[in-house]
């Protein structure tokens, strides 16, 4: 089973030494077992996944991916596996100016290049928006001040923040509503794609859906 991500969206997927870890590889491992399949894992940019499982390179995108009718076009959806989403908007810490998201107007903004934020961005009045290629490059616009503020996924800003960003950077305002992650597939392989939602719902009822969440997030 060849999966492909972008793996700069901790705690969903990321890299720790020359391992990628996350709840969306433990998930993928997890459903490739149950397929009775070995899992394959690609890293490659955000705005890539779409076009490799449309070619055929690699056979299922997990990386968090919202829901959104404009990818319904593209990919056939999984069941929905995680629902706990939305954005949030960070700044740093010595900015006093931008309470809220609507205070981007007239802004820097920095957004993950193909991600719903740059559509969220881009309806803010006057911003002048900077698509990145990944969390980890806008984490470090935001700390040399090359941006004035991002809005990104509310988990992976909180697992940033735990992990030592909030010495320098802070959320703002009130988190949004998301559509939640799906799993995505090429339109023509409606088959895979039934074969991991049974899977899904098998370890939702088996227990293994909830080990995995409790190894990323809260209990």
């Amino acid at each position: 089973l060849r999966v492909g991500s972008e793996t700069t969206f901790p705690p969903f997927e990321f890299t720790e030494g020359d391992k990628y870890v996350g709840f969306d590889v433990d998930l993928s491992e997890a459903i490739a077992k149950k397929l009775g399949l070995k899992m394959e894992f690609k890293s490659m940019g955000f705005d890539a996944l779409i076009p490799a499982v449309q070619s055929g390179d690699i056979d299922m995108i997990a990386a968090g991916i919202n829901a959104t009718p404009e990818r319904e076009k593209a990919l056939a959806f999984s069941e929905p596996y995680f629902k706990e989403g939305g954005f949030i908007t960070i700044v740093r810490k010595d900015n006093t100016d931008i309470k809220k998201m609507d205070d981007l107007a007239n802004k820097r903004v920095g957004v993950q290049i193909g991600t719903v934020p740059v559509e969220m961005a881009k309806a803010i009045p006057g911003t002048d928006v900077k698509e990145m290629d990944s969390n980890s490059n806008i984490f470090m616009a935001l700390q040399a001040g090359t941006i004035d503020g991002a809005i990104i996924d509310q988990a992976v800003a909180m697992y940033y923040l735990k992990q030592g960003a909030d010495k320098d950077l802070k959320l703002v305002g009130e988190g949004t509503d998301a559509p939640p992650f799906v799993l995505g597939f090429n339109k023509s392989n409606t088959a895979l794609r039934d074969k991991v939602n049974e899977a899904l719902k098998a370890m939702r009822e088996d227990g293994t859906y909830q080990k995995i969440y409790d190894k990323w997030f809260a209990k």
